[in-house]
Order: structure tokens, then sequence, then C-alpha cells
């Protein structure tokens, strides 16, 4: 948007009873006296982030700005790196894909999500899309079948949750038990990559805890990865989960480099950051 433009638009939301600020070149911060929100602006323009109450801590407000800011970053990555196919680990009931489809990313999406109730879900959202195949198992290290802890929400781990998580999360405490397949990473692409020649793939990583041991079982096949993205943990919500130090060995012994970190989730009461989601590229493959 026009520099000029942008002043005049200001303005006029001010003008109106709205405090307004910019949040980036087409972005702009909007605040009322119970609400914030930040907007994209110009031709074709949609709501960017979920509304936080601007009397709830500013930490809410952070997050929805992080998750744009992760979104638009994401979307960049895939453009600069000309991104063909995204492997969608963890995908839940499909939000991830449904925000690269409005993002205007074209290409195929291959998504896996094991909790029978959200992989329904997933299977609803990608119906009408041919070009979004999804998948019921978990990725491992290791191909077989594992327990998985089934919460409400986004919270479901094959790891048991933490003192610190259980604490956290009431939800993690009394979970339901359920058993799940597990492939390998690069027994999967053999399959969904066999007819390409070249792919451009990008993963993404997001199971509670258990991004490392996916990763793991990528093997050699990591080469054929031109970008990812991981959760990276600073405060462990699971047992056994490597924390952000450990997570960037894995990841960078495999030749990807950071190129961002932007705050997951944060505990509010003392302000330390719980996870972060880490963008990473091979950077021999722009």
């Amino acid at each position: 948007m026009p520099a000029t433009w942008r002043r005049r638009l200001l303005r006029a939301l001010r003008a109106v009873g709205l405090d307004a600020a910019t949040a980036g070149p087409r972005s702009v911060l909007l605040a009322r006296r119970d609400a914030v929100e930040l907007r994209k602006v110009g031709p074709g323009a949609v709501l960017a982030t979920q509304p936080a109450l601007a009397r709830r801590h500013w930490a809410e407000v952070e997050q929805g700005l992080a998750r744009h800011a992760a979104h638009e970053h994401v979307a960049a990555i895939l453009r600069a790196y000309r991104v063909d196919w995204v492997l969608d680990v963890g995908a839940n009931r499909g939000q991830f894909a449904e925000t690269l489809r409005r993002s205007g990313f074209t290409g195929r999406i291959v998504s896996f999500e094991p909790v029978p109730e959200a992989f329904a879900a997933l299977e609803r959202a990608a119906r009408d899309d041919p070009r979004w195949s999804v998948h019921p198992y978990a990725l491992g290290r290791e191909d077989g079948v594992v327990a998985m802890n089934v919460v409400p929400g986004t919270l479901s781990s094959i790891r048991a949750p933490t003192p610190f998580g259980a604490r956290r999360y009431a939800r993690l405490r009394e979970p339901r038990t359920v058993a799940v397949p597990v492939r390998r990473l690069d027994t999967v692409l053999d399959d969904v990559l066999a007819d390409v020649a070249a792919p451009r793939a990008y993963l993404k990583l997001d199971t509670q805890g258990y991004d490392v041991e996916v990763f793991a079982g990528l093997g050699a096949r990591a080469a054929d990865i031109v970008a990812m993205q991981s959760e990276v943990a600073l405060l462990t919500i699971y047992e056994g989960m490597p924390r952000l130090p450990e997570a960037l060995l894995a990841y960078e012994a495999a030749g990807f480099q950071v190129t961002a970190l932007y705050p997951v989730s944060r505990e509010t009461r003392t302000a330390r950051v719980l996870e972060f989601d880490c963008v990473m590229v091979r950077a021999d493959a722009v």
C-alpha cells in the first residue's frame, strides 16, 4: 500500500474513534475500548488474525501478531524456495493447510493426523481440494503402533505431560488412550513423491513434543526438503520432548538454518515463552 494512502486510511480510522497504527506494509492494528484486531488492508483484504480482547494480557495480542507474521513469513518462504509440495505433519483439523490456501499456495499438500475425531474433520476440510490428500496415522522414528494421549483441542500427544504441562493445561491430566499406527517419513515420501522427478518440499511439524522423532524418520530423505518449520520448546510440556537447543542441533546437522522464531505460547504470569515456531531453510536450495 502506498505510504500516502496508508496515512489517509489511518486518519480516517482515527476520525471514527478507532486507535490505529501501522503493523506492516498492508496491515493495520485497530483498537477500540474493548478489542484489538490486526487487519490486512488493500484490494482483496481479509481478516488476518482473530480478535483478542484488549482487557486481557498483552501476550494475547502479541500471539495474534506473531501468528500473522509467521503465516506471512512461511508464505514468502514457499515462494522464494519454489515449494510445490507441503508435508503437513500433525494437521489436526487442517488449519495450517487452509491458511496456505488463503495465502495463495496452489501446490500439493499431504496432511497427517492420527487422532480419529480430528482426522474426520481433516477429511471434510480436504474433501473438495483435489491437490490436498490426508492420511490417518502418526509419523515417527520407527514403524509400529503407539498409544496416543487424546485430549480436546490441539494438545493430543504420544508423550505424557510433564508436571508443568499438567499444571498449565488441565485437559492433559485425564487423557483417553487410543492406539494409532506410526510410519517412518522416508517410506511415506517413497509413496507420495514416487512420481515427482524433482520435488521441492516443505515440512511442517506440529506434533506436541514429537517433532524431532518425526524428523529422525526422514533419514537421508531430509535432502528432499528445501525448507521446514517445527515447534521448539524452552519449557517442556511433555515428558521426553527435546528443548530448543537439542532440536536445533538435529535440524542444523541435516543442513537447515533458521530464518525466524515466532512465539507460539507464553506463560502470562512470568512472561516466559514456552514454545516458538521455528522456520528453517536449506540455504543452498534457494
